[in-house]
């Protein structure tokens, strides 16, 4: 039983620097990571597989927030943000989260892990095959176009756990936007995206507080969040610079694989348990 214990412990803090670095070089808070992680220790703790899901992707949303901060701060410096795209996306996003969270509290957990196969296999195709002429345009839209983009992303972010990074590069990249204003501007958004999210799987989880472990907000595991939070956040910068040391191409692939394997992942499960 100690031994379980001390490699669980193991397993957690290496998700944790592995979930840093992620969201620095990517842009994204590392919710592929952790989720699945968090799956794992919930199930062994007995956690009712009724919330067990809901759980997971709240207190991953909970961790990614100083790790998304942290990010984008090491980005700013830089001044690659496109800061006009964070604010046209800001308030569609949190009503996108805000719906998520809504739906996530009674959704069955096939839902999440087929939500993400999808959208990372679409993404990651993209990146890894996708030449300059996979574009929907030479410059990014207005109007009602933007304020769906900024929606779709925080309504995916919230069903799935991320920080949104993933899906904003995407959308940003199509546009002809560079991949390291891409990055860095995905950082920026993570921050408004993962405070909400925090806050609507709290609420959304204070109905089953019956069903959760103790020292549970809601759907967000403190235990959860105070062992992993520090050290991903602490680890974000690291991986800012490496990002900005790489090539578009190098960048890109990177990405792509990256995805891949976390959409494997979930298939898997998706089929196995």
């Amino acid at each position: 039983m100690i031994s379980e214990i001390v490699w669980l412990a193991v397993a957690v803090m290496l998700a944790a620097m592995v979930t840093g670095f992620l969201a620095g070089l990517f842009g994204i808070g590392g919710g592929a990571v952790i989720v699945p992680v968090l799956f794992e220790v919930f199930r062994l703790l007995g956690v009712s597989e009724a919330v067990r899901m809901q759980l997971c992707i709240g207190t991953s949303l909970a961790i990614i927030v100083p790790t998304s901060i942290r990010s984008y701060r090491a980005h700013k410096l830089r001044g690659f943000a496109l800061t006009d795209v964070m604010r046209r996306w800001m308030l569609p996003s949190i009503m996108g989260v805000a719906v998520g969270s809504a739906i996530a509290a009674v959704a069955p957990t096939d839902t999440f892990k087929l939500a993400f196969v999808l959208i990372a296999c679409v993404i990651a195709s993209k990146f890894l095959f996708g030449t300059d002429r996979w574009t929907l345009g030479d410059a990014l839209p207005g109007g009602a176009a933007m304020t769906s983009y900024g929606f779709a992303v925080g309504l995916g972010s919230s069903l799935m756990g991320i920080s949104g990074g993933s899906l904003v590069t995407m959308i940003l990249t199509l546009y002809r936007q560079p991949i390291h204003n891409a990055v860095a501007t995905a950082a920026g958004l993570g921050v408004p995206i993962t405070l909400a999210g925090t806050i609507g799987y709290i609420l959304a989880g204070l109905p089953h507080h019956a069903e959760l472990p103790p020292l549970s907000l809601g759907f967000v595991s403190v235990i959860g969040f105070v062992l992993i939070a520090p050290l991903a956040s602490w680890v974000a910068p690291f991986g800012a610079r490496l990002a900005h040391r790489l090539s578009k191409r190098t960048l890109e692939v990177a990405f792509g694989l990256f995805l891949l394997a976390v959409a494997a992942r979930f298939l898997v499960s998706l089929f196995l348990g």
